[in-house]
């Protein structure tokens, strides 16, 4: 899985009634794009991550 800057990032819930998380990359670590991803979720919570099967990356808005 490979991010830019700017990216849109969800992680789906595992448990019933818990809800997704979003957030958006504010830093790629990884060579080439690579994970870790540090990641700035919509709470305001940072965190290093590194996307599993339950991660979608949806590139940064072109505007």
């Amino acid at each position: 899985m490979q991010a830019i800057a700017g990216a849109r990032i969800t992680i789906r819930s595992r448990s019933v009634g818990a809800p997704d998380r979003h957030g958006k990359v504010i830093e790629v670590r990884g060579g080439n794009g690579g994970p870790p991803f540090l990641v700035r979720f919509d709470d305001g919570h940072e965190s290093l991550v590194y996307p599993g099967p339950d991660c979608i990356v949806e590139p940064a808005d072109a505007s």
